[in-house]
């Protein structure tokens, strides 16, 4: 009772009809063996590609600019692998291609609105925040050459306790090491090496190293 409770309290907060994210756990639970908490405009496509160590949450955390009318689509033609507990902002659209892999570790969060088209690969360690309205993409959708190098779309690599600011871009190939902060706004293409740094600008660079974030 009490943890039903304490979802009626959450769901009334963020606007999420308490009745229909019941309902939908309930039938989840009992035809897929899944646990998942979505708010009533959370539209999931490839269920079945999904797997999660804990509870999964999809747009029934409080944002204040979020609206109720937000929609949030996941479309999952390859896997999407999250360790534990996991919670997805309203407004999020991710799309991930038949022979990608997106995996989310230990604690941390999607925040709402942010966008992600992953088409190779997308990891991202433990305990990372990932805020509003950011962007990943790996792949261009073009073909390019470049010295006659024709360029193609890489994994995007994020390390453990990292945080994305709002606004940011990450691009195909990039590589985020643990205990960094990725400023607002940033446009993020490379691999960076220096652990516990601030990382910022467009094109992004390391500002400042030996920084840490709670």
């Amino acid at each position: 009772m009490k943890q039903l409770a304490a979802l009626y309290r959450k769901c009334r907060k963020s606007e999420s009809s308490f009745l229909i994210v019941v309902f939908r756990f309930l039938v989840h639970k009992l035809l897929h063996g899944k646990a998942l908490l979505l708010h009533q405009r959370v539209s999931i496509r490839g269920l079945r590609n999904i797997s999660h160590g804990g509870r999964l949450e999809v747009g029934i955390s409080y944002v204040g600019f979020s609206h109720r009318s937000d929609t949030t689509l996941l479309r999952i033609k390859g896997k999407l692998q999250i360790a534990d507990t996991y919670s997805i902002g309203r407004g999020c659209r991710i799309d991930v291609g038949e022979k990608a892999v997106v995996s989310i570790g230990k604690g941390g969060y999607i925040n709402n609105n942010t966008k992600m088209i992953i088409m190779h690969g997308l990891s991202i360690g433990d305990q990372c925040a990932i805020s509003w309205d950011c962007q990943f993409l790996d792949e261009d959708f073009h073909s390019m050459v470049i010295q006659e190098k024709r360029t193609s779309g890489k994994k995007i690599t994020i390390g453990n306790h990292v945080w994305i600011g709002c606004g940011a871009k990450i691009y195909k190939g990039t590589v985020i090491p643990d205990g960094c902060v990725v400023a607002s706004d940033s446009v993020v293409k490379g691999v960076f090496t220096v652990k516990n740094a601030i990382i910022a600008g467009n094109p992004a660079k390391v500002v400042k190293e030996g920084i840490s974030w709670e």
